[in-house]
């Protein structure tokens, strides 16, 4: 588990890249991001390039996001210290653990095993706690611990999973890609009241596809 003055050197550029490249400006997730060692979530063989604004292969046939893409989620969650966020996909983990960087109490679920128990090795190795880690249908959410301040999706959606807004609070926000599987448009949804969203659209993306999404 090294993380090298190189690998925090590869960050810093990184973080100014998402800072003046990208625009991001939410100082929560640029410190994130530039404390989180990136290169531990994926293969060795990919790590001389782990800070390149690149979507690497893991277990699954599953990609971990380019780092602009983990930003700009995580820049939309607007996500501010004890906030619960519910995390749908946690794949290797490292979403996981730029959320938990950001100081939320993170609920994470994964239904591919292999990366479930991947992840669950990773967070024990680096110290990290998500509040509660799920093998299961991200679909379903977690109504037992519902409702949530926040969610994030980070796999696409053929059509916006319902139960999901349901398990929001009043006030609370859902960022969330939708569409077919070769590309996604990446949406914002504020639940105004009990029955009652606001929609916003940021542009399209490609992510993995949702499982269990039976429009597929």
């Amino acid at each position: 588990m090294h993380d090298s003055f190189v690998h925090k050197g590869k960050r810093k550029i990184l973080v100014e890249y998402l800072r003046h490249k990208i625009g991001i400006s939410d100082e929560n997730v640029l410190s994130a991001m530039s404390n989180v060692p990136r290169h531990l979530f994926i293969e060795s063989i990919f790590e001389d390039f782990a800070y390149e604004d690149r979507a690497f292969p893991i277990l699954s046939h599953q990609t971990i996001s380019h780092p602009s893409t983990v930003a700009e989620q995580s820049e939309l969650l607007q996500v501010k210290p004890g906030e619960k966020v519910l995390e749908i996909g946690t794949g290797c983990g490292y979403q996981t653990a730029v959320l938990i960087a950001m100081k939320a109490l993170v609920y994470t679920v994964e239904r591919q095993k292999d990366l479930f128990d991947f992840s669950k090795k990773k967070f024990r190795e680096l110290h990290l706690n998500p509040k509660f880690q799920s093998f299961g249908d991200g679909f379903a959410g977690l109504p037992t611990f519902a409702p949530f301040d926040k969610i994030i999706v980070t796999c696409g959606a053929s059509v916006l999973p319902t139960e999901l807004l349901k398990q929001l609070n009043v006030g609370g926000k859902m960022v969330i890609p939708l569409g077919p599987t070769d590309e996604q448009i990446l949406y914002r949804f504020t639940k105004t009241a009990p029955t009652q969203f606001e929609k916003e659209e940021f542009g399209a993306y490609k992510f993995v596809p949702m499982l269990g999404d039976t429009n597929h």
